[in-house]
């Protein structure tokens, strides 16, 4: 077997050490370092086998044998990390989203060439076999020309999420909803049917104003570049537990809906000419412990990572289509701040975002 690829996490959070498991459980790769601004006894990482660090200039400085530095820290980090990180001559893997801004995502494009280097962005719901399934039928256009789609996202995210003192909830670091929690399904909307224009929306913060400066609920409309109409609804102010995430499309030569808390079932297809096939089981979520999140496909990144750098495959979501995600919600927001929204929000008013 060949040498490993060396792998560096920075953040320890639920997602960093979900990424640090699979990483080491991969026989092809290796963990060489971590590092978080907390100690390793507060974030219960005892693998004392493993340097730690407490900052990422330390960690790139004393653990340069890294081939791969996966960042795994808030939002609003990424992008300062992942220059630092390919400024070293390391390729970079960034959990959701790759940036708050366009312009930072362009500037890691812009350094990774120039240091000929990849960049992967984690965006897990590709991996799902509901989703695969669906691309490779858009993509033999079984259902003809797309009319219409409608993808949901209800979620719950209550105070055992914004916690007090916590990145959460800020728009710094975390960015908003779109961002934190629904950047992946934007990605899916992306990958499925291209890029948006002729945005409207409503937007309001209906249980979060203690909480967070963004909104918790929006519902948006626009119109794909390729053709036919689409909508986002969203909301993190579901009581309790997640209620769904789900996309309907409503096309020339039939009808599909994947549906359930993570976009994990097949509720309909009824396509002209077609038999769908059984698909392959879903992962589980990821489990938080009072909230969850969407399938736990972090594994299958990892191994993207590998075989790509090995020159077995190609990035499975590259630093372009990252770019496109952020660029996006980016334009959405900017309708929300047009109708003073966080203005209005941050004046403990009543959420008044309507446009």
């Amino acid at each position: 077997m060949s040498e490993p690829i060396k792998f560096a996490v920075v953040g320890l959070g639920h997602i960093g050490k979900r990424h640090a498991a699979m990483i080491q459980g991969n026989r092809e790769a290796q963990l060489v370092a971590v590092c978080d601004i907390l100690d390793a006894v507060s974030l219960g990482w005892s693998d004392e086998s493993i340097p730690f660090f407490n900052t990422l200039e330390e960690m790139l400085a004393k653990a340069p044998m890294a081939d791969v530095i996966n960042i795994c820290t808030p939002n609003g980090l990424h992008a300062s990390q992942a220059l630092l990180a390919l400024n070293a001559g390391k390729h970079v893997v960034v959990e959701k989203p790759m940036t708050l801004l366009r312009h930072d995502a362009e500037q890691i494009i812009f350094k990774a060439l120039q240091m000929s280097r990849q960049v992967f962005v984690v965006k897990q719901n590709r991996y799902s076999p509901p989703v695969k399934w669906l691309k490779q039928i858009i993509s033999d256009e079984k259902l003809g020309k797309i009319f219409m789609v409608q993808m949901n996202c209800f979620w719950n995210r209550d105070d055992r999420y914004y916690k007090s003192g916590s990145w959460h909830g800020t728009t710094d670091l975390d960015g908003g909803v779109l961002f934190t929690q629904f950047s992946h399904f934007v990605d899916i909307m992306y990958w499925l049917f291209g890029d948006i224009c002729n945005i409207k929306g409503n937007f309001r913060n209906f249980a979060h104003q203690h909480s967070t400066t963004f909104e918790d609920a929006g519902c948006v409309v626009f119109d794909f570049v390729n053709g036919g109409v689409g909508s986002i609804n969203y909301s993190t102010a579901v009581w309790d537990r997640n209620l769904e995430s789900s996309t309907t499309i409503i096309g020339e030569k039939g009808t599909v809906k994947i549906a359930g808390q993570y976009m994990d079932e097949v509720t309909c297809c009824h396509v002209s000419g077609y038999a769908m096939p059984e698909l392959e089981p879903v992962n589980p979520p990821n489990d938080y412990g009072g909230y969850k999140g969407s399938a736990s496909n972090h594994g299958a990144v990892i191994n993207n990572v590998i075989s790509t750098l090995k020159g077995k495959t190609e990035v499975a979501t590259n630093a372009l289509e990252g770019l496109k995600v952020v660029d996006i919600i980016e334009r959405i927001y900017q309708v929300r701040n047009q109708a003073g929204f966080e203005i209005s929000i941050m004046a403990g008013n009543e959420a008044s975002g309507k446009v």
